[in-house]
């Protein structure tokens, strides 16, 4: 017989909660149902509420003499109201153990430290404050929801005296339950909840109060619309415990209201003026701010956030899961989204420019937006984007205004490196963070020549975010050999060169794309190229003007691989940018022998562009020529694919690049290829494939949006179902990739998953 895994043994033995309401009530549900303790106790004024909470199973005792509750219990939960704490813990002082952990529930930390610290004496190192972020319409103990806590966020807020010990034995309590656990100074908790919880609740009371003191108020409440009745809602909590509150947090709350009252000064004046560029400035940083914001809070992409209106949805966001189907053919014509890297750029230079410039084609992709959003934050009017389309209020070369926080970046390295050279010649400080792969990549390679020209650039441990920017700097213009081709790192120096004394150039040991250069030249900087040289002077004024961003031949090149290695496809995808730069993955492809035509070249905005038309044609293994590496740098997952499906042996060498992008795309991909059957020889700079047929499996994208769409490609040739795990991130990059995919002909499911799977 198999030997039976013991069970596990509770983390307390006996537990009070004080306060049988639902925060109460839920926790000692959710206690009993993952056992995490062997008895529940309760204490409360209510003789019914005990009934009630044996009755339901939620306790094993209950008291009304609070000193009796939490005698022998090693932890003890207060939830009940901020105002009553402070009686609340007097009266049960003289019943705590001596190593009883008390931690409490208020939603106000400061009052309730002084009144913990005033009634507890010297077992105050033992009160762990903390403030579960949940709650639903119903109250009370019968409302008690073992799931309630369940992807909620607790926040514990210990002192310098609380015991680090005991802080760890709650947190370890509220996870069990399901909870995300945070850490945060007291003060700024009730800092932040005031202006995100209190003072919507007392906007609401004010709202209501004030229209239904007027004469017609009957008539207003009648044909009131969905969204007061939205925002009106939180009116009908509680007074009492909303007074109660508003005592407790008076200084935070008041702080909250007097930059509520800055900002409707604000929108008073731009219409009192008829400010149009003032109150389309307010509306579109609004409009933009809350997506951000639940995108850096929930830690999901910012384009799911961007189109969500349900905050507890949110919450519970899923990281999906791809199901590719083995199979199929891709026929039609298609448009794929518009160029990531000059996406970024057109927004960094529109914002630089003197004058309004209007970018069609926008990729409205998660690592873009990331960087439309950086800029507003530096105080850029920006318009949309709606359908591809951004308006750009240009501020000038120095026009920039220093951001109120950090600027998030999201999972974009792009962003970073660029902002990293072109806030350097800033006069103001500058933080940028981001998610927890970028938080992993390296950003010493652009830091180093940006402190050759003099900039002063901090970066974290290992060289990597958050990179911390001194403003005020003096920058001069240097000659910088590029160790290694990037055209990141190049066009941070060159936008820094923009802010420097005399001339910075940069020389390439390679080509690598040259959107930066040309994109300058289009907002009239002159940018002088010698052979592996380019070179821009400082000072340079941009002029804005007309921008239309072409397809992004990097998504492009998934349908590339996919119809060349479905037998019976044909596809077309339009206004495709073929910057010589950027089209390696098209001169490797036909090397395998792809059929890939090029019709209709044209010029549009100073970028080549063309209609690409492939159809499918058997491949054949090849030795990726050395000089077309860093021309297809982001397309070799999907080039994986194709060589996967090739006959013989493709070899790829000097691509150690792969290894620092979004993930280690040698490794990760070789894993995938692993699980499907692929025979493959890894090496420290690239990766041998052998060709031939392969089967389906289970591939881990690790977060990487190219390796979950290179492996749905794959599906098209495999033997059975391929399942992609974590492919949230692949809105960083290609926004709709599914259905797309799905209506060019990929049998290709979206299933939910947890985040953290």
């Amino acid at each position: 017989m198999p030997l039976m895994s013991a069970p596990r043994p509770p983390l307390f033995q006996r537990v009070a909660i004080i306060g049988l309401g639902l925060i109460g009530g839920s926790l000692a549900a959710a206690i009993r149902e993952q056992g995490l303790a062997r008895t529940v106790v309760a204490g409360s004024r209510s003789t019914r509420t005990l009934e009630q909470g044996l009755a339901l199973g939620l306790i094993d005792e209950g008291s009304q003499d609070l000193a009796v509750a939490v005698r022998g219990a090693d932890l003890v939960f207060v939830a009940t109201p901020v105002s009553s704490m402070g009686a609340v813990l007097k009266a049960l002082r003289p019943g705590l153990a001596e190593r009883a952990i008390v931690t409490d529930g208020g939603s106000v930390k400061g009052a309730v430290i002084a009144e913990a610290r005033r009634a507890l004496g010297d077992h105050f190192p033992r009160f762990v404050p903390g403030h579960p972020i949940a709650g639903k319409e119903k109250s009370g103990v019968e409302a008690a929801d073992a799931g309630l806590y369940r992807q909620h966020r607790v926040i514990l807020t210990p002192t310098p005296d609380t015991d680090p010990s005991a802080t760890a034995r709650v947190s370890a309590l509220w996870a069990a339950v399901g909870a995300e656990v945070l850490e945060m100074a007291p003060d700024h908790h009730d800092r932040v909840l005031a202006e995100t919880s209190h003072l919507p609740h007392l906007l609401a009371f004010s709202l209501v109060d004030t229209l239904a003191r007027q004469g017609d108020s009957t008539e207003i409440f009648r044909y009131a619309a969905g969204g007061f009745r939205d925002f009106t809602r939180i009116a009908s909590s509680d007074p009492v415990m909303w007074h109660d509150i508003f005592r407790e947090n008076r200084d935070a709350v008041l702080e909250a209201l007097a930059l509520f009252r800055d900002g409707i000064d604000r929108f008073q004046n731009a219409i009192e003026h008829n400010d149009d560029e003032a109150l389309m400035g307010v509306m579109t940083r609004a409009n933009a701010a809350r997506a951000h914001f639940l995108a850096m809070n929930e830690r999901t992409s910012y384009t799911r956030a961007r189109h969500s209106d349900d905050e507890t949805g949110m919450t519970q966001q899923s990281n999906p899961t791809f199901l590719a189907r083995p199979g199929g053919r891709l026929n039609g014509r298609l448009r794929v989204p518009g160029d990531k890297s000059m996406s970024h750029r057109a927004i960094m230079l529109a914002s630089l420019a003197e004058g309004t410039t209007t970018v069609e084609g926008f990729l409205e992709g998660e690592d873009a937006l990331a960087t439309l959003q950086a800029f507003r934050d530096m105080g850029v009017l920006i318009e949309g984007p709606h359908h591809g389309q951004v308006i750009v209020h240009g501020v000038g070369l120095h026009g920039l205004k220093a951001p109120g926080k950090p600027l998030y970046m999201g999972n974009s390295g792009t962003s970073m490196r660029l902002l990293t050279g072109l806030l350097a010649g800033q006069a103001f400080d500058t933080e940028l963070t981001g998610d927890e792969s970028l938080s992993k990549r390296p950003m010493e390679r652009v830091a180093g020549p940006l402190r050759e020209m003099g900039a002063r650039i901090d970066t974290g441990e290992g060289g990597r975010p958050p990179v911390r920017i001194h403003g005020g700097q003096t920058l001069k213009g240097i000659h910088y050999p590029l160790p290694m081709a990037s055209a990141q790192v190049k066009s941070a120096v060159l936008l820094a060169g923009l802010y420097a004394e005399g001339e910075t150039s940069v020389t390439e040991p390679a080509p690598t794309r040259d959107h930066t250069e040309r994109m300058l030249g289009g907002f009239g900087v002159p940018v002088r190229r010698d052979g592996a040289t380019s070179t821009v002077a400082g000072g340079a004024r941009l002029a804005a003007g007309p921008l239309d961003v072409p397809a992004d031949i990097s998504s492009a090149a998934f349908f590339l691989v996919g119809a060349s290695i479905a037998e019976g496809s044909e596809l077309t995808l339009p206004h495709v940018g073929v910057n010589p730069t950027r089209t390696g993955v098209i001169d490797i492809l036909k090397l395998m022998g792809a059929d890939i035509r090029l019709e209709n070249p044209r010029d549009s905005g100073g970028e080549p562009v063309a209609d690409l038309v492939v159809r499918s044609a058997p491949l054949k293994g090849i030795e990726i020529p050395r000089e077309l590496v860093p021309l297809a740098i982001d397309e070799f997952p999907a080039i994986f694919i194709a060589a996967a499906c090739a006959q013989g042996e493709t070899v790829l060498r000097g691509a150690e690049e792969l290894r620092v992008k979004e993930s280690d795309r040698i490794q990760v991909m070789a894993d995938g290829l692993a699980a499907l059957g692929v025979e493959h020889e890894v090496y420290e700079d690239g990766i041998r494939i052998v060709g031939g047929p392969f089967g389906g499996g289970e591939v881990d994208s690790h977060g990487d949006h190219r390796i979950a769409m290179s492996f749905a490609m794959a599906a098209l040739r495999a033997s059975a179902p391929i399942t992609i795990r974590r492919c949230a991130n692949v809105a960083t990059s290609f926004p709709g990739f599914a259905e797309l995919a799905r209506g060019a002909g990929l049998d290709l499911e979206v299933h939910a998953s947890k985040e953290n799977e």
